[in-house]
């Protein structure tokens, strides 16, 4: 159901300076030249921001989302619908639109959501008749594996965003992949959040647990600066460093990770992230390894029940594994930590890693399967 829109609206904050430009254009009945006149820039420099928002209405998801827009600016009548060839048709109410979403929750959101479209082959699809949006990976056995859901909401506001664009069509589906901007986007937002978790760990007197985010260079995520740039763990991503470890092969010529032991490692690390969302302070998961936080409070920790339910089965994965191979699984899996800067935190043998790695994961597989069978709970 459409949002009441009050008569004093305006316009999300996060929105880029072009769509309201656009909108003040063809809602308000602004000229250029006077929208130029308040900007102080050149009359042809807004012309071409407005022309190029006009392009974009070919993708179905910025249409949707111009078409929210102008109704919220506008009168919300069938003629205000910004032009749109089918406009008899926008006398139904949407059914999702991003008028009301805050700039934190697309940020958190982008954190998620953009990870997961950075993978190698990964691309969003959605259709007409889809309430949310779903984002999809090939497996090595040629399996397209969901690794995301995110609302259609969300999914307009990205497009808005210029973060993602249209890949292809096909038939009444649609599928999207991710832009430099939207990698340019994902690499700032990553480093905002490992700021913003240093700066909790030291609050909470647990400065040392900020260590795990030194170390791995963003040069091997394909988005990086130059030589001279900090180096750091979380790989920001063109993949993780599960994905790296499955393409190896052993002299054999089969697979290092079996696909079953990589979609355990996707789990966990998708309840780790699901688990961030509405957080209220800083979870220790290092002491839900040791015994030190069995984690009675979880539930008071979020208002969000699906991050509630996540952090349960964080918490319940790591606890099955125990110390060490649970220490392996967390900072590979869920802090996306390098094997070789995982193997000098612990003080490993050089190349070890991978072996405890893969004997982690497969207890987290068995764990998935003794707790909720071989298609485990659903996410989120």
């Amino acid at each position: 159901m459409e949002p009441n829109l009050r008569a004093d609206f305006t316009l999300p904050a996060w929105l880029p300076d072009a769509v309201r430009l656009y909108l003040d254009h063809t809602e308000e009945g602004l000229s250029l030249r006077e929208l130029a006149r308040r900007q102080g820039v050149a009359a042809s420099t807004v012309m071409r921001q407005v022309r190029r928002y006009e392009a974009r209405r070919d993708d179905p998801l910025v249409d949707e989302a111009l078409v929210a827009l102008g109704r919220a600016q506008g009168q919300g009548s069938a003629s205000s619908a910004l032009g749109r060839k089918d406009a008899p048709e926008m006398t139904a109410p949407l059914r999702a639109t991003p008028i009301t979403l805050d700039e934190a929750g697309i940020e958190r959101e982008g954190r998620r959501v953009l990870r997961r479209m950075a993978e190698p082959g990964a691309v969003m699809a959605i259709a007409p008749d889809m309430p949310k949006a779903a984002v999809l990976r090939a497996a090595a056995d040629g399996r397209m594996v969901q690794t995301a859901v995110l609302e259609r909401a969300v999914a307009q506001a990205f497009a808005l965003q210029d973060w993602i664009a249209v890949q292809k069509t096909q038939g009444r589906l649609t599928t999207y992949e991710i832009t430099a901007a939207g990698r340019a986007a994902l690499k700032r937002m990553v480093e905002e959040e490992d700021r913003r978790r240093m700066t909790q760990h030291a609050a909470f007197g647990l400065a040392e647990m900020a260590v795990p985010f030194e170390g791995a260079a963003w040069a091997e995520a394909g988005i990086g600066a130059g030589a001279d740039a900090p180096r750091r763990t979380r790989y920001v991503q063109t993949e993780s460093p599960v994905a790296v470890l499955a393409r190896r092969r052993d002299r054999d010529g089969r697979a290092f990770l079996e696909a079953d032991l990589v979609q355990a490692a996707e789990r966990l690390r998708e309840d780790y992230e699901l688990a961030q969302i509405g957080l209220r302070g800083t979870l220790n998961w290092d002491g839900i390894l040791t015994g030190a936080d069995r984690g009675p409070d979880m539930a008071e920790r979020g208002g969000n029940p699906a991050a509630t339910a996540a952090r349960e089965r964080v918490a319940a994965a790591l606890r099955d594994l125990g110390p060490g191979l649970g220490d392996v699984a967390l900072r590979v899996c869920c802090y996306l930590e390098g094997l070789e800067v995982a193997e000098r935190r612990m003080g490993w043998a050089a190349r070890s890693g991978k072996i405890v790695l893969r004997i982690a994961l497969q207890r987290l597989r068995r764990h998935y399967q003794d707790r909720y069978g071989r298609s485990g709970p659903l996410i989120g």
